[in-house]
């Protein structure tokens, strides 16, 4: 299981480097965001990126270009920003000098509020479409599981438990379903799941390895990110973007190649996403059924795990 393996990487790294050009190697090519896209009016685009050369940091920016802004400036790396359904907040994984956990940030910058605090790696959260609740991924001792917490912090539930690593949680625009890349035997596959557990469903099953599901702002369709299957390379560029029906069954539609962290628009018109890795990543838009493509950051830095918020 290829993917799973690329996570536990990356945790690895974050805890030797968090400051330091590992960190940011792993980020750029192995690790990206999925989150829900709330139904509305498009607006910023936020992702994380390494301008300073001190620490990955989350930024906004328009979706044409410009207008970007630094929102987190804090010691030690912030990554996995995902818009709340408001787009008044973002949540996002940051280290605490221990370990990394779940953090809100207003999207005008200023203090944190820390959601997560034990003695593990939490990781790429998503809110729930009532901004109440935050699902993440985290570890339970033995393998990487989705929990979800109240927005304020306090006791959390696990959502998933089993045997193997589940992945890139992405709430259901109704809230009653999360979509989330888990194992079956052979390779990653699509997910989904009741947020209190149970209700387990198989979205697409076929022999290549899919991951970091995005629910399309009407709840219908999941855009992803297929990978070659477990017995040939990846080699940083044999991925692309593909969407199916939320019911499964049926043929997925491919959207755009060397492409991975798809996050819809508010519009359910576009999907933003991180192209060109590994040797020029930046963040793009893309009409959903291909066409129109339109890249949003060229700073010749690693630009990573975009979120589409709402105005």
């Amino acid at each position: 299981m290829a993917k799973s393996g690329h996570f536990v990487a990356l945790v690895a790294a974050g805890i030797l480097g968090a400051a330091g050009l590992l960190v940011l190697i792993v980020v750029v090519v192995q690790e990206r965001s999925a989150e829900a896209t709330s139904p509305g009016k498009p607006g910023k685009i936020s992702y994380s990126a390494y301008y300073d050369g001190t620490n990955v940091a989350i930024y906004t920016i328009d979706p044409g270009g410009g207008g970007k802004f630094k929102v987190t400036d804090k010691p030690g790396y912030a990554r996995n920003p995902a818009y709340s359904p408001t787009g008044n907040k973002i949540t996002y994984s940051g280290h605490d000098g221990i370990d990394s956990e779940i953090y809100t940030i207003s999207v005008s910058g200023g203090e944190p509020l820390k959601v997560t605090d034990n003695d593990s790696n939490d990781s790429q959260p998503d809110y729930a479409p009532d901004g109440k609740t935050i699902a993440y991924v985290g570890f339970d001792g033995n393998d990487l599981e989705i929990y979800t917490i109240d927005v304020r912090g306090g006791s959390t539930l696990k959502v998933t438990d089993n045997d193997t690593d589940d992945l890139y949680p992405s709430y259901s625009p109704s809230g009653k379903k999360i979509a989330y890349e888990g194992y079956d035997g052979n390779d990653s596959e699509i997910y989904t799941i009741e947020p209190g557990g149970g209700g387990t469903f198989n979205v697409t099953d076929n022999d290549s390895n899919d991951s970091q599901p995005d629910y399309a702002p009407d709840g219908k369709t999941i855009a992803y990110v297929g990978y070659p299957p477990s017995s040939q390379e990846y080699d940083g560029t044999n991925e692309a973007i593909y969407t199916i029906g939320a019911s499964g069954g049926g043929n997925s539609s491919k959207v755009v190649d060397n492409a991975s962290a798809p996050s819809y628009s508010p519009s359910g018109k576009k999907i933003a996403y991180l192209g060109d890795t590994p040797a020029d990543a930046a963040i793009y838009t893309i009409g959903v059924g291909g066409g129109s493509k339109v890249k949003v950051t060229d700073a010749g830095v690693a630009d990573s795990e975009p979120s589409w918020g709402s105005q």
